[in-house]
This record gives structure tokens, C-alpha cells and sequence, in this order.
């Protein structure tokens, strides 16, 4: 014998459905933080540029961010700006896209419940730092071949002719860098790289989300392009602070001859320059890093915006 059910339960249980599916993470496509960080690192790659040659220069080359962009500009044209964009663009196609997606997914996977008290709970500093960690390290490990092509393309042109190793491209390197010198190669530094990555990782994508959270919650702001920018331009001044050690060290060890030990690299660079030598370039580090950070957050906000207006999900 069926029963039938009351008008005023059907209205509850949709009710209830509707405000599950309100609460619930929205899903995004695995690929938007490549994406983002594609895009940005088009604006930004001339900046990136500077900072390696200011990692890896020799003795007689210039010492400061805007020479060195007269150097390039006036030597090697506005092209030269853009020297090893191909892998650029490989690395965040590897690295971003891993380490948003596997960030966000685990963010989704482990959202705090929400409760009558609070209906949206926001995940912890702690949780967010896990997270980013793990993301981090998986994301090092995937763009490390992009990162070594990346430093050694940008840098290829500030070493002596007969140092040079000329790729025409990202593709063009990673056969070479295969054929000459093994499979190993590409992921030459890919423990200082993932370290640097965790580290990265942790700084600008969970501390974007807790200065966001402080905007959002004790400043009052809303959750617009302001609150963005305001977020990722501090996430971008602590990443730059504590990546950089890292950073400078992850380039020195992709840039060297390959029999050169890792250790031999840090002994010698301490002895000839001091042990300040790993926060070098940090200004061009931090003016490349600002804008990189806002501009990825910034297109990664306006991915996920555009998302929810196709699919219809309210803000």
C-alpha cells in the first residue's frame, strides 16, 4: 500500500536538496591553475627572464634589474625578452596544472561540514598548509623537466658561445637534453626543485587563501577583484621571501655542468660570495613573483567566476 507524501514534506526535501547543493565545493576543471599560469607567465616571463640572468651572471655582466633589461633589450632585442617562453609555457602546463588541481581537489575532498552554528565553515590555516604541501611536491616533481629547459633556455645567451647549448625550443631541448645526456637529466635538481615547490606552493596558494579569508571575513570586503588582488600581492611578498634561498639554489644547480655535485656548487658559491649569495636577486625575484602571483590568482578567480555563470551556480 503506497503513501502518499504531504506537499510541505516535497517543499522541505527540495529545500534541503537546494541548500546541499549551495554548501557543497564546486568542481572546477583540473586545468584552470595551468591555464592561469599560462596566461600570467606571458605577461610576467620577461621578469622571470632578468631574474635568472641576475642568478647566473658572469663577473663582467650587469648587476641590477634595469640594466640588465637595457642589456637584453639593446643585445638581443625585444625577442630576447622572451628567450625560452616555449618552456615557460611547458612548465605551467605541468607544474600550475598538477599543483592547483591536486590543491583544489584535495580542498574539495576534505571541506569542513557545515553546521547550524556555521553554515560556511572555511578549512583550517593547518589544513590549508597540509594541502598545499602535498600539491606542491607532486607539482615540483611533474614540471621539473619544463623548470631545468626553463632556466637553462633564459640563461643560455648570458654564458660565453662555446657554453651555450642553442635549443630552438622546449621540444627541441628535451630531445636533446634525452640524447645527450640521458633520461636522468630532465629531472636534474628535482629535489631542491620540489622542496622549492612545497615551499612555494605553500606560501602563495595557502596564504592567498588565508589573506582572502582575512579580507573576506575581518575587513569586510567582498569577494571581488579588489580582495583579489589585495590577497595574491601579500601571498606574492611571502612566497618571494621564502622561496627565494631555494629558488636561487634550484638555478644554480640547473644551470651548472652536469658533473658539477650539488655540493661542490653550495661550498664554492658560499666561499666566493658569501653566505648572503642565496638571497641574491631577491628584489627582481619579488618583482617578477608580485605580478606573477596576482596575475595567476586573478585569471584563476576569473576562470572559476566564468564557470559558475555557464553552469548557472550562484556566487
Amino acid at each position: 500500500m503506497s503513501t502518499i507524501t504531504p506537499p510541505e514534506t516535497k517543499d522541505a526535501v527540495k529545500q534541503a536538496l537546494a541548500s546541499e547543493s549551495k554548501s557543497a565545493p564546486v568542481r572546477y576543471p583540473f586545468w584552470f591553475g595551468g591555464s592561469a599560469a599560462s596566461m600570467a607567465a606571458v605577461v610576467t616571463h620577461p621578469l622571470d627572464l632578468v631574474k635568472v640572468r641576475l642568478q647566473t651572471r658572469l663577473p663582467h655582466a650587469p648587476k641590477t634589474t634595469l640594466s640588465t633589461i637595457t642589456y637584453v633589450f639593446r643585445h638581443e632585442g625585444v625577442l630576447g625578452l622572451y628567450a625560452g617562453l616555449s618552456a615557460a609555457l611547458l612548465r605551467q602546463m605541468t607544474y600550475s596544472t598538477v599543483r592547483f588541481g591536486v590543491y583544489e581537489d584535495l580542498k574539495r575532498r576534505f571541506a569542513p561540514q557545515p553546521t547550524p552554528e556555521n553554515p560556511k565553515p572555511r578549512p583550517s590555516l593547518f589544513s590549508l598548509i597540509a594541502m598545499s604541501g602535498i600539491s606542491g611536491c607532486l607539482g615540483g616533481i611533474a614540471g621539473n623537466p619544463g623548470d631545468v629547459l626553463n632556466v637553462r633556455m633564459q640563461s643560455d645567451l648570458s654564458k660565453p658561445p662555446e657554453a651555450r647549448r642553442n635549443y630552438k625550443h622546449a621540444l627541441d631541448g628535451l630531445i636533446r637534453m634525452v640524447r645527450e645526456e640521458g633520461p636522468a637529466s630532465i629531472f636534474r635538481g628535482v629535489e631542491a626543485n620540489s622542496a622549492r615547490a612545497v615551499l612555494m606552493n605553500v606560501a602563495q596558494l595557502a596564504s592567498y587563501d588565508a589573506f582572502k579569508q582575512i579580507c573576506l571575513q575581518q575587513l569586510g570586503m567582498q569577494d571581488h577583484l579588489g580582495t583579489h588582488f589585495a590577497s595574491s600581492l601579500a601571498a606574492g611578498l611571502v612566497a618571494t621571501t621564502i622561496c627565494s634561498p631555494v629558488d636561487v639554489i634550484k638555478t644554480r644547480v640547473m644551470s651548472a655542468h652536469p658533473k658539477v655535485s650539488i655540493l661542490h656548487l653550495l661550498r664554492e658559491a658560499s666561499h666566493k660570495e658569501g653566505l648572503l649569495w642565496v638571497f641574491r636577486g631577491w628584489v627582481p625575484s619579488f618583482i617578477r613573483l608580485g605580478p606573477q602571483t596576482v596575475f595567476t590568482m586573478i585569471f584563476f578567480e576569473q576562470h572559476k567566476h566564468l564557470y559558475r555563470q555557464w553552469k548557472g551556480i550562484e556566487e
